[in-house]
C-alpha cells in the first residue's frame, strides 16, 4: 500500500481526491491546521488527520517522511502579492526539497490554466504570476533527480460543492439582474471529479524521463466546452430554476465600472466575491492551448458541464 500524503485534502478538490485514492487502497495523510476544518473526512479510512501549519518547513518535512508519493493542492484565488509568493512559490519550494530529502518518488501539484510556462512571472495578475513561478521553482528542483512530478493546470473546476455556478445562482435567486464584471472572459469549465481522476491516474502511470534524466509530465486539465462568463453566470440561473428557467438579465459591465465593483467588493468583509487581480486574470481566456496534453492522456474523457451541474444546482 503506497503512502500518500495530501496537502490541501479538506479542500473542495482535495476530499474529491481522498475518496478516489482511499477507494484505490492508498494509505492518505492529510495535514491540516485545524482538526475541525477537515472533519467532512473522517469517515473516510485509512485517512490520517494531522493538526500542523504546512508552511512551517521543519514540520512539513516531518510530515513529509514515510510518504511514497505527495500531492499538493493548496492554493488561494484572493490575496495580497506576499501572500500569493507565500503559497504558490514558497510552499513548492519547501515541499520539493522536503521530497527530494526524503526520497519520494512522486509529487502531484495543481497549477492553473492561463499559467506562461514560457516565461514564468509574466502574467497579467499576481495570481497567474505566482502559479508561473511555483511552476518554475518546481521544474528547476526536479531537474535530473529521480523524483517525478506531475503538474495539472485546470480552468474553473465545477461539481456539486463549487464556490464558482453555485455562487451565481444564488445571486440569482436574490438579485433582479446581474451587473457583471469581465463578461466576454472564456473559460473551459472541468468537473471536479474528472480532476480528482487525473490525480489518481497520475499516481498509476509513469512519466517518461528526458535526456536530462527529469521526469516531467505537464496537462492541461479542461471540459469538452467552452463558455464566456456570462454564458456560465446565464446558465447558472437557468439550471437553477430561476424564473422558472428563463435566469435573470445579465448586464456586462465595462472594465472601469467592472474594476469599481470589484473594488468594493475586496473592502467588503470576508473573502471577496471578485477582485482586481480576478479581473486581470481574465485577461488570458482559461481554455486549453493545445500546446500541452490533455486528460484524454490518462484515459479520462472530460465530462460536459450541463448534465453534472444540472443535478445539483436544480437541489437549491
Amino acid at each position: 500500500m503506497k503512502n500518500i500524503l495530501v496537502l490541501g485534502g479538506a479542500g473542495y478538490v482535495g476530499a474529491t481526491v481522498c475518496e478516489k485514492l482511499v477507494r484505490q487502497g492508498y494509505k492518505v495523510t492529510v495535514p491540516t491546521r485545524r482538526r475541525i476544518n477537515a472533519r467532512h473526512l473522517q469517515h473516510l479510512s485509512p485517512v490520517t488527520l494531522v493538526e500542523m501549519d504546512v508552511h512551517d518547513e521543519a514540520a512539513l518535512e516531518r510530515a513529509v517522511a514515510g510518504h511514497d508519493v505527495v500531492i499538493n493542492l493548496i492554493a488561494i484565488l484572493h490575496g495580497s502579492p506576499a501572500a500569493f509568493e507565500k503559497v504558490h512559490v514558497a510552499l513548492p519550494q519547501k515541499l520539493v526539497k522536503a521530497c527530494k530529502v526524503h526520497s519520494v518518488r512522486k509529487l502531484v501539484h495543481i497549477s492553473a490554466l492561463g499559467v506562461n510556462g514560457a516565461n514564468p512571472g509574466t502574467g497579467p495578475s499576481a495570481y497567474l504570476r505566482s502559479k508561473e513561478r511555483g511552476e518554475a521553482v518546481l521544474l528547476q528542483a526536479v531537474a535530473g533527480s529521480d523524483l517525478e512530478l506531475t503538474i495539472l493546470r485546470p480552468s474553473i473546476i465545477f461539481g456539486a460543492r463549487d464556490k464558482f455556478l453555485n455562487l451565481f445562482a444564488k445571486l440569482q435567486s436574490v438579485f433582479p439582474v446581474m451587473p457583471l464584471a469581465g463578461a466576454s472572459a472564456r473559460f473551459q469549465p472541468v468537473w471536479v471529479d474528472d480532476v480528482a481522476t487525473a490525480v489518481v491516474q497520475s499516481l498509476e502511470q509513469g512519466v517518461a524521463r528526458s535526456p536530462d534524466g527529469s521526469a516531467v509530465r505537464i496537462l492541461e486539465a479542461c471540459g469538452p466546452e467552452v463558455f464566456t462568463l456570462r454564458e456560465l453566470v446565464q446558465l447558472s440561473a437557468q439550471l437553477s430554476g430561476v424564473r422558472n428557467g428563463l435566469g435573470r438579465p445579465v448586464i456586462a459591465l465595462p472594465d472601469w465600472m467592472g474594476r469599481l465593483q470589484a473594488r468594493l467588493m475586496e473592502l467588503a468583509p470576508g473573502e471577496p466575491l471578485m477582485s482586481r487581480d480576478n479581473l486581470d486574470s481574465m485577461k488570458v481566456d482559461n481554455v486549453a492551448t493545445g500546446q500541452v496534453a490533455g486528460l484524454e492522456v490518462l484515459g479520462i474523457r472530460p465530462a460536459a458541464l450541463r448534465p453534472i451541474a444540472a443535478a445539483y444546482l436544480r437541489r437549491m
